[in-house]
């Protein structure tokens, strides 16, 4: 698709900054400037959802103790602890998880592009997001499974995949994409 006054470069530089995102768990310890986690927030709340229902609430969290506390809900959670700033997912119910991932998807698209790492923890098992939802004052009836870490990365390193054990890149196209029916 063509993008009326953008050339071919433009586009591909588009889908560049989409690739570059990357899971952050090691974070420097330099605060996010209020104006800027407010742009991350705003882009936030402008995601879309079924219906538009916009079936969300978002608590930030900056105070230490709870970030650290928060860190232990989850049995992928520890770099909750080293964040700036943790963003909880409080959904109207637990069945909206496809507008969950929606909404923590723009967030770390948002914040990357303003340099800021992100990565999401989920809150686990049932017993740790009970915690969770007193350690923040959340009602029972709401939904509350995913946190995302936010922090500028520690350092260069913190960005590369080979560093945590995970295998870089994508499956090559044939292997990820059918045409018309799944071909197996």
């Amino acid at each position: 698709m063509q993008i009326e006054g953008a050339d071919q470069a433009q586009q591909s530089d588009r889908g560049q900054f989409i690739r570059s995102l990357r899971s952050v768990r090691r974070f420097a310890p330099t605060p996010i400037p209020e104006d800027v986690l407010r742009q991350v927030l705003d882009v936030g709340r402008w995601t879309g959802s079924a219906k538009n229902t916009q079936p969300w609430q978002v608590v930030v969290v900056r105070d230490r103790d709870r970030l650290r506390q928060l860190a232990e809900y989850g049995a992928f959670a520890s770099h909750l602890a080293g964040a700036a700033v943790a963003l909880v997912l409080v959904m109207d119910d637990d069945n909206r998880r496809l507008d969950e991932g929606r909404l923590a998807q723009n967030f770390m698209l948002a914040a990357w592009a303003y340099g800021i790492g992100s990565c999401i923890a989920t809150m686990q098992p049932e017993t740790n997001v009970e915690r969770a939802r007193r350690l923040l004052g959340i009602p029972t009836e709401r939904g509350v499974r995913t946190v995302l870490a936010l922090g500028y990365p520690a350092d260069p390193r913190a960005l590369r995949l080979e560093l945590s054990g995970v295998e870089p890149g994508r499956k090559p196209m044939a292997e990820f994409l059918h045409w018309e029916t799944y071909s197996g």
